[in-house]
């Protein structure tokens, strides 16, 4: 796989991290409108450069095990969310995304989540993808089920984050279904 990754959506650009996205970065991850929807708590300035550099260092490994981008406006190259899918399994990845809250509700989640699911299938060759979303997170819930993925049921006490189990409900969609 070629580094570094540039995906133009029909709302976003994904593209690789640098180490100039750290405040971008802390404003998502260290906020808890956000992180109440992740797998993980919010994080502090420290936590986010080691989330940018251990990003920057897995994109360029061979073979790339994870598609871990940022979300930028097509005419912005700030970044204002991110979007991953992790490989697992055979022909097999995990589904990920967060917007910063001031950007909710403007449909950048959807149609990044859109782009970087249609890079997965037609570019890697995946044949299955999924996503884990929190039973409350209704916003996330909708961007899936809007895209074509199907509710395969509910992984108990799947995360541990905010002080408590959390399950998720696990989405998927096939290859064969894609049609993005």
């Amino acid at each position: 796989m070629p580094y570094p990754i540039r995906i133009v959506g029909d709302q976003v650009v994904l593209r690789e991290f640098t180490l100039d996205d750290v405040d971008d970065v802390l404003a998502i991850i260290g906020d808890d409108a956000v992180t109440t929807w992740l797998s993980f708590d919010s994080r502090d300035r420290d936590q986010a450069v080691a989330m940018i550099e251990g990003t920057i260092t897995r994109a360029q490994q061979e073979p790339r095990t994870e598609f871990y981008l940022g979300v930028t406006k097509r005419d912005d190259d700030r970044v204002i969310g991110f979007a991953r899918i992790g490989l697992s399994g055979v022909q097999a990845g995990k589904l990920g995304y967060a917007i910063a809250a001031k950007e909710w509700g403007h449909g950048y989640a959807t149609d990044a989540a859109r782009t970087l699911v249609t890079y997965a299938v037609k570019e890697i060759g995946l044949h299955r993808v999924t996503a884990a979303i929190g039973p409350d997170n209704v916003g996330s819930i909708a961007v899936v089920q809007q895209l074509g993925f199907t509710r395969e049921g509910t992984l108990r006490d799947h995360v541990f984050t905010n002080g408590a189990w959390r399950d998720s409900v696990l989405f998927s969609v096939l290859a064969a279904e894609w049609s993005r």
